[in-house]
């Protein structure tokens, strides 16, 4: 301000005749050049060193080139209005010398000065950063703090330069011409207005238009004039949806619906599914249990698949109901996402609104489908897939396996399946029973040599000398091997001719011995032996070849007569005596 009372004391040094030079050339009053009278003008055109302004005379003005430094002067048009101040006239020129840096320097003055009194505004531009703020034209250089550039922090100060803001005045000082801004307080004051604004528009209810201002994995924030209000996942589909940015963009016009706001807390709960019906009123009667529909899957995750059945309606396909296969197969390597698939309705729960749906049940069941194809007795190959302490399992058909329990692997005694199987081996097997309702398929590979059992007793009969092993020793006797697959059991009794108690004590497992069958039970395939009977079976046999190796008149009627004549001599003599003795 003092810089300016300055050059309006050198304008009054204009002398007399300057002043009635002027009057008669551009036919002024004396109270239009009193100088430092803001003056608006037109551009007429502009050059090298300044801009011809028509003010109104009969000569045009010049404002010096200088005076745009902080313009772009090409962007000045003919007729664009300017505002200007009468610096002095160049009487050899003809022209008057105006100067726009001025009249820029006192209406900035005024404005301030206004703004600060008025709690009003400013505009201005932030041109450079300094230490603890930035500098800002506004006709004249002010001061804007760091801590009042913005309602955020700034963490890019760079970014602000060179753009044109409106501020708040907090100090201004006329006599030193010092003035510090604020942008935070005019946006906080915009910003209350708008919140007025939209919050006395607001009804519980009804439709409101706004844009998408950015996206979160919980929702989306909508700005409905300057003040934002949450959309959450959870209101924005009636379905089941992955993340926001499936159904909205940012910068998108929507319309929504208020769900619920608070003035104080600046809360605005939105709606968007809400623009449409409820598709799970009534669920109950579009889906019944055991209904097959078809659906499209949505989403994939470790647990099963989500299936739509229409817009907002999703079921969920589990995991174990995936396949027939007795393995969990993970989703993804069973469906893709987008892919049409018929399901079976398994559940439906409104309250909950939740669906359960199944794959495998909506088609034939594939123990249905080998039970069509196969009987039991039917010889099948495929490989073995597990090897347990129980038997082995056997692909029969792709997702299909059947069981080969430990005692169908071979006729003889194993002890674990690996003894004859192994994984990753093709292996053939008959097929013993098909189970759809337990799921079960059995299966034998015993059986692909026939009833080795059935053989056994029809050429064995009772009386018949075999030749066993002993395979176990139970506390009523022994168990033995006849060929391998088959057993039988001799009972203490019939171990030997002498009396044993402790079987244990007289045989031991691995010792073979003769044994004679005595018992046979086809129906139980059981049989009982005895090595008693054997014993004497082969005392008999053995007695039998001695008396054939003797010699052929040595009979047994010749040695039973002389053991008579023997026993007959004695009896002779005895008489003979008698007879003396009378």
């Amino acid at each position: 301000m003092a810089e300016l009372k300055k050059q309006a004391d050198r304008e009054e040094k204009i002398s007399s005749e300057d002043y009635e030079h002027l009057l008669d050339k551009y036919q002024f009053s004396a109270k239009e050049i009193t100088p430092g009278k803001i003056i608006k003008g037109k551009v007429i055109k502009t050059t090298a060193t300044g801009v011809l302004v028509d003010i109104g005379f009969k000569s045009e003005g010049v404002i010096p080139i200088e005076d745009f430094a902080d313009l772009d002067i090409n962007k000045l048009r003919p007729g664009d209005e300017i505002e200007t101040i009468l610096e002095r006239t160049d009487i050899k020129e003809g022209y008057l010398i105006l100067s726009k840096k001025r009249a820029d320097s006192l209406r900035a003055l005024d404005h301030l000065e206004k703004a600060f009194n008025t709690q009003g505004f400013v505009t201005g531009r932030i041109t450079e950063k300094s230490k603890n703020g930035y500098t800002v034209n506004v006709g004249i250089d002010a001061f804007l703090p760091d801590s009042h550039a913005d309602i955020k922090m700034v963490r890019e100060p760079d970014k602000l330069l060179g753009q044109s803001f409106k501020f708040k005045v907090i100090k201004f000082d006329p006599k030193t011409e010092n003035a510090v801004l604020s942008r935070k307080l005019f946006l906080q004051d915009e910003r209350e207005k708008k919140k007025r604004r939209v919050f006395g528009r607001l009804v519980k209810g009804e439709k409101i238009k706004g844009q998408v201002r950015s996206l979160t994995s919980f929702g989306a924030f909508i700005d409905l004039g300057g003040v934002e209000g949450l959309l959450h996942i959870s209101d924005m589909s009636w379905g089941k949806i992955g993340h926001p940015s499936e159904i909205l963009e940012t910068g998108q016009e929507v319309e929504v619906v208020v769900l619920g706001f608070n003035e104080k807390d600046e809360r605005i709960s939105l709606g968007y599914k809400q623009l449409t019906e409820n598709p799970w009123k009534n669920i109950g009667d579009k889906y019944a249990v055991g209904q097959k529909i078809k659906g499209k899957v949505v989403s994939l995750t470790d647990f099963g698949a989500f299936v739509e059945l229409e817009k907002g309606v999703e079921g969920l396909v589990h995991v174990s109901d995936l396949s027939w296969s007795r393995k969990l197969i993970h989703p993804k390597k069973l469906l893709s996402i987008g892919e049409e698939v018929l399901v079976s309705v398994l559940d439906v729960n409104a309250e909950t609104k939740r669906i359960s749906l199944g794959l495998k049940q909506a088609a034939p069941h594939p123990l249905e489908l080998l039970r069509q194809k196969y009987s039991p007795g039917a010889r099948v190959k495929g490989r073995i897939t597990n090897i347990t302490d129980f038997g082995a399992f056997m692909e029969v058909e792709p997702g299909v396996e059947g069981l080969i329990h430990i005692s169908d692997i071979s006729w003889e005694k194993i002890k674990h399946a690996k003894d004859k199987l192994e994984v990753g081996q093709e292996a053939e097997a008959v097929i013993l029973n098909i189970d759809v309702e337990k799921q079960k398929v059995s299966l034998g590979i015993k059986q692909l040599e026939g009833d080795i059992w059935e053989d056994f007793f029809n050429r064995q009969k009772v009386g018949d000398m075999v030749k066993v092993r002993i395979v176990r020793i139970a506390e009523f006797g022994v168990f033995v091997e006849i060929t391998p697959g088959i057993e039988g059991v001799v009972f203490l009794s019939e171990l030997d001719e002498r009396k044993i108690d402790n079987a244990a004590e007289a045989f031991s497992i691995g010792e073979e011995r003769n044994a004679k069958i005595i018992k046979l039970n086809p129906r139980e395939k059981k049989i009982s032996l005895s090595f008693r009977l054997a014993q004497l079976e082969i005392q008999k046999l053995d007695y039998q070849r001695y008396l054939s190796s003797q010699d052929n008149r040595l009979t047994l009627g010749d040695i039973m007569g002389d053991r008579f004549k023997k026993i007959r001599a004695p009896k002779k003599q005895a008489k003979e005596k008698e007879g003396k003795n009378d």
